[in-house]
């Protein structure tokens, strides 16, 4: 007989809901930055999903942006521009 072990533990601590979004869909125009966390290819991967937006959304403008180092944070300067472009963000993060 085969037993199957569910790896999910319980949380140990309260969810708490995401309360940020934008609304996309339908919109006339929206900007929306893609920031790519500087590991290889996260460009590329957020360069994807621009186009496939794009596609569902032709009102979408995208900025895309990229920290340079996965292991740093985002600096005060590309935050302030992202904030001042951008009404939403997509951002990489792992690889």
């Amino acid at each position: 007989m085969i037993e199957y072990h569910n790896p999910e533990a319980s949380v140990g601590i309260e969810m708490t809901p995401y309360a940020l979004s934008a609304v996309i869909q339908g919109a006339n125009a929206i900007n929306v930055g893609f920031l790519a966390n500087g590991f290889p290819d996260s460009e590329k991967f957020l360069q994807a999903l621009e186009e496939a937006m794009q596609k569902l959304e032709p009102g979408i403008e995208v900025y895309s942006y990229n920290k340079g180092n996965a292991s740093m944070p985002a600096s005060e300067e590309l935050l302030s521009t992202i904030t001042q472009e951008c009404h939403a963000v997509v951002a990489a993060y792992g690889h």
